[in-house]
């Protein structure tokens, strides 16, 4: 197995678009960069700005806290985590960690709550590319996506990286560049009638799963499904087989030649090939015996050594995997809603900031480029920022106001 150097960071920035919609900055950063270089120079614009981050926050953390109680009455029947009892009015049969259909509004709500934390959908034919694509990990893992009746695969942050690997015991290194995500959300729905048998992670059927990770290769996609079947590569089965052959050959030469002709004079002679008995004497049976040890040694050496090489892979993943998951189930999903707060107030509030700064309407094309181009110089960060929606939101709030094809902020209670 190989090992992995990183020797570059992020190259460029995501691949689908040219810029990030996700803004990689924490809320709080976000409103001191505002205040100190977003360009509000006077004390009764920081004032305007502070006082309409109260309105901004104060409504999302209220919306977001009833999408939080709907998500979570809908996924209290599939939760395998629950440790509440269910009343016999809302029970699902099985109590808890039962499974089933999700429940109506489940799916659709976590769809949209997925788009406002800024995730993008994969499709399912860019999910079974990226799991033909050869993993970096250097494992062979198969995955059979009709074992569950439903699978749906969110990223975030996907960046361009560079990394070398080492292979033939450090002897050879080659460069690969591929396509890397600051966040997977995994969410699976097995079938009721799925075989876990020979798997790695024994999902079960009909359940329900909700995972996100974090640090994951495009490439390496297949290794966060449940159920995972671990294989050997090419290279593997070579390193294998020809030892094997070769002590194979010397143990039939050198320990086993004797018992060979041995079984082979009983077996004419049982036959009717050959007229010379054979007598089976102390001697003969010792001989038999220790060639026949000899041989059964050999093959549980070479079984061994199998199991144990598919053992190292099942624990490097399982290593792999503890550092990069996040969250399950129900954690997961509340993570998410955080996300999708925070991701909604940044926008709302970098969009107000600029405008409040600029003194004059503006269309939304030239607010959009104050923005990016505020992020790409000042903070080397090139975002793809979604201008439409914060400035809707903003409306809503009654901090922007649309005059023709152009916008102006209103302070609060304007």
């Amino acid at each position: 197995m190989s090992d992995r150097d990183t020797t570059a960071g992020i190259a460029s920035p995501p691949p689908q678009d040219g810029g990030l919609r996700f803004i990689p900055f924490r809320r709080r950063d976000i409103v001191s960069m505002c205040l100190h270089h977003g360009g509000l120079d006077t004390a009764q614009a920081q004032q305007h700005f502070a006082t309409a981050k109260a309105v901004i926050q104060t409504h999302f953390q209220q919306e977001f806290h009833a999408i939080k109680q709907q998500l979570k009455d809908a996924y209290a029947p599939l939760d395998p985590d629950a440790d509440t009892r269910s009343i016999p009015l809302t029970a699902t049969p099985g109590g808890p960690g039962a499974t089933g259909s999700p429940e109506p509004g489940l799916m659709e709500t976590l769809e949209r709550v997925l788009d406002r934390a800024n995730y993008e959908k994969v499709s399912g034919q860019t999910l079974r590319q990226a799991l033909r694509t050869a993993s970096l990990f250097q494992l062979r893992l198969y995955i059979d996506l009709d074992d569950y009746d439903e699978v749906l695969l969110y990223t975030r942050g996907a960046t361009r990286r560079e990394e070398t690997l080492r292979e033939f015991f450090g002897l050879w290194r080659r460069t690969v560049r591929f396509t890397n995500f600051d966040r997977v959300l995994l969410y699976i729905r097995a079938r009721p009638d799925l075989d876990g048998d020979g798997a790695v992670g024994q999902l079960q059927p009909g359940s329900t799963v909700l995972k996100l990770f974090q640090n994951v290769p495009e490439a390496d996609l297949e290794m966060l499904f449940p159920n995972i079947r671990i294989g050997m590569r090419p290279l593997d089965k070579l390193m294998i087989t020809v030892p094997a052959l070769i002590s194979g050959g010397a143990v039939i030469t050198t320990k086993t030649g004797a018992t060979l002709l041995l079984l082979g004079s009983l077996v004419g002679f049982w036959l009717g090939l050959s007229h010379e008995p054979v007598e089976l004497d102390k001697k003969t049976v010792i001989v038999l015996l220790a060639g026949m040890g000899a041989l059964l040694g050999y093959v549980w050496k070479q079984f061994a050594s199998f199991r144990n090489r598919k053992l190292r892979y099942t624990q490097a993943l399982t290593e792999n995997l503890y550092f990069k998951l996040l969250d399950n189930n129900a954690g997961a999903m509340y993570r998410i809603l955080d996300d999708a707060e925070e991701s909604e107030c940044k926008e709302s509030l970098l969009a107000y900031c600029f405008l409040l700064a600029a003194g004059e309407p503006l269309s939304a094309a030239a607010l959009d480029a104050r923005i990016e181009q505020w992020f790409a110089e000042r903070w080397q960060c090139r975002l793809n920022f979604d201008i439409a929606d914060a400035l809707d939101k903003l409306q809503r709030l009654h901090l922007a106001s649309r005059e023709g094809q152009c916008w102006r902020a209103l302070t609060v209670g304007e």
